[in-house]
């Protein structure tokens, strides 16, 4: 008798660093840190659901429609959700795959992003603007860890794709893609500097309805 994986929970992470890359990602960081600087609404929104620490969610959560630069980052996320999608196996026949929310985030030390997933999205994902060292990971959750009632605990050294959360670091320039409905958090971190990404959700389309 011989064991076999069933529904694997897949994340994806891409570096998109390439020659061009630094003054693009440059740029990126002076437009979240001027967001964060006179977006009123985001700083309210961000004061109750976000503490310490800013994000345009609640406020400019389309940012790919309204700044050509963040609709540059959107065309170049675009092949891989696409290549993601692929490796998920599903099939897209007579579907589009579209992003549909993208907002910018900026964590200084000790601001903390709570479980939570995308609802009504089909793939979301992080581009990691800056991460300085020692900044908190995505902490992923075993999907099936409610319905573990009576399971004993992992052992410690029990491979990554057994353990019950697993945390996936980034560097400056990284892309992670997840499915959406794959439960999330960034816990909280002592570093120096500010933490800046940008997140966003897709979703499949049928491709009259566009």
């Amino acid at each position: 008798m011989t064991s076999r994986a069933l529904f694997p929970t897949l994340v994806y992470r891409e570096s998109l660093v390439d020659r061009r890359w630094r003054r693009f990602n440059q740029d990126l960081a002076d437009e979240c840190q001027s967001l964060a600087a006179s977006d009123a609404a985001g700083q309210r929104w961000s004061a109750k659901h976000y503490l310490g620490g800013y994000t345009s969610y609640g406020s400019l959560d389309r940012l790919h429609l309204v700044s050509s630069l963040f609709d540059r980052l959107r065309r170049r996320i675009d092949p891989h959700v696409k290549s993601f999608a692929r490796d998920l196996h599903y099939d897209l026949s007579g579907r589009t795959l579209e992003m549909t929310d993208c907002w910018a985030n900026l964590m200084p030390a000790g601001t903390v992003h709570s479980m939570h997933i995308h609802p009504t999205s089909f793939v979301s994902g992080t581009y990691y603007v800056s991460v300085p060292k020692g900044s908190g990971a995505i902490k992923f959750e075993d999907p099936r860890l409610g319905y573990q009632m009576a399971a004993p605990p992992r052992r410690a050294d029990a491979p990554e794709a057994y353990r019950a959360f697993v945390s996936v670091a980034a560097h400056d320039g990284d892309l992670v893609l997840f499915e959406s409905w794959l439960r999330h958090e960034v816990p909280p971190a002592n570093f120096s500097g500010e933490r800046i990404s940008i997140s966003f959700n897709y979703a499949c389309l049928p491709k009259s309805g566009r």
